[in-house]
């Protein structure tokens, strides 16, 4: 009997000691899922786009090239620091090794854009210079807010002037007209050129337009004032403008304008094949007056704002000569609703894009805003109705 007695106190005491592990494991328990709550509470209210650009930078560079540029779209701030003086000189270091590789694409792309005019100008063209030599079937090239030179401009065409396709440069502040003159010079199979309006001249449109030189698709033209006052736009020739059209008659000249008014003196002055027109900035009655007489080629116009000046005659004279016009966005305007229905009357369903701030239509007798979209709808053969402003 004492034997069993004392078995069965050695088994009580085992499971009160496997009773005191449990109750303890749970209490365990219990502290860890406390402090992996409030880890985890800290780790999501944690602000990791406020981390000093150092230590993001450091990270990085640990990072594969495509983890890395996975990362920088995590939010605006480490997008910033991947696009730094220090992911610029990084992007040079890999073109620089580029000597055993064929490009057919390279396209210099970075959001935060002094970036690359902030490395040194020579480490910059080295690098660059590494894939003119080497690539020689480069097709498509595009390099903006770069420091990329004449001298190198002249390497890219004894290099690659049988293939270059497309070339995109706006905000290259080393080019010069006789560097793009080069360049449309020798590569006679360009279709696509986007630059800044400072490097287009004259002799650059007749170079486009020689016999040897292959229909122009895509002209793309950004014409930039930072400066009011200070900056000085020259005036390109009629008889230029029509050399370039007869020799690429379907070629798309678009055209950005981010002018103040009293910088617009020099443009619309005589007819010019602009099929697309975006103003950034606000545009005078007077200008846009000009457009309807001087753009019969124009497929889209885009107008950021206007002022308090209602724009029916300006509308109105676009419908009469502007032919093709096709898609239309007003933005800080003021057109009558008779004005705007008579527009879309002339217009009529080959206008495949109307966007239209309901703010900008101005109810009159005829119409109030409440009647306007169905009578738009019935001359444009579909359901339409003016954009409005998100309320949130």
């Amino acid at each position: 009997m004492r034997g069993i007695k004392c078995q069965n106190r050695r088994s009580r005491m085992k499971r009160g000691g496997r009773d005191n592990d449990h109750n303890s494991s749970e209490e365990g328990t219990a502290e860890k899922s406390k402090k992996m709550r409030t880890t985890n509470e800290h780790f999501q209210t944690c602000d990791w786009g406020n981390l000093l650009p150092d230590i993001i930078l450091h990270v990085f560079k640990y990072l594969p090239l495509l983890d890395r540029a996975h990362a920088s779209q995590v939010c605006r701030s480490w997008n910033q620091v991947d696009s730094s003086k220090e992911s610029a000189e990084a992007a040079c270091d890999i073109l620089s090794q580029l000597v055993n590789c064929s490009l057919k694409t390279l396209g210099l792309i970075s959001t935060a854009r002094p970036s690359f005019m902030d490395l040194p100008k020579s480490h910059f063209i080295s690098a660059l210079t590494v894939v003119f030599v080497n690539s020689k079937s480069l097709s498509s090239l595009k390099i903006d807010d770069t420091p990329v030179d004449d001298p190198s401009l002249k390497v890219l065409v004894a290099n690659n002037s049988d293939t270059l396709k497309l070339l995109k440069m706006s905000s290259c502040p080393h080019v010069s007209p006789a560097g793009i003159l080069c360049v449309a010079d020798q590569c006679h199979g360009l279709r696509e050129l986007a630059l800044n309006y400072h490097l287009l001249s004259d002799e650059l449109l007749l170079a486009l337009s020689s016999e040897k030189h292959v229909r122009l698709e895509h002209l793309r033209i950004d014409v930039v004032s930072e400066n009011p006052g200070q900056t000085h736009f020259h005036t390109i020739q009629k008889s230029s403008w029509d050399a370039f059209i007869r020799h690429s008659p379907k070629v798309n000249l678009v055209m950005y304008f981010f002018l103040y008014e009293e910088e617009f003196d020099p443009f619309f002055r005589y007819e010019i094949p602009a099929t697309h027109l975006y103003f950034g900035r606000s545009v005078s009655k007077d200008v846009l007056g000009r457009v309807g007489m001087t753009c019969p080629r124009l497929v889209e116009l885009v107008v950021c704002a206007n002022g308090l000046r209602p724009l029916d005659e300006e509308l109105i004279r676009i419908a009469e000569r502007c032919k093709n016009l096709s898609a239309i966005g007003l933005g800080e305007c003021e057109v009558s609703c008779s004005a705007f229905v008579e527009f879309v009357k002339m217009c009529g369903g080959r206008l495949s894009q109307l966007s239209i701030m309901e703010e900008v239509l101005i109810p009159d007798q005829k119409y109030s805003l409440e009647q306007i979209h169905w009578e738009v709808s019935k001359h444009l053969g579909r359901v339409w109705f003016p954009d409005m402003m998100p309320t949130w």
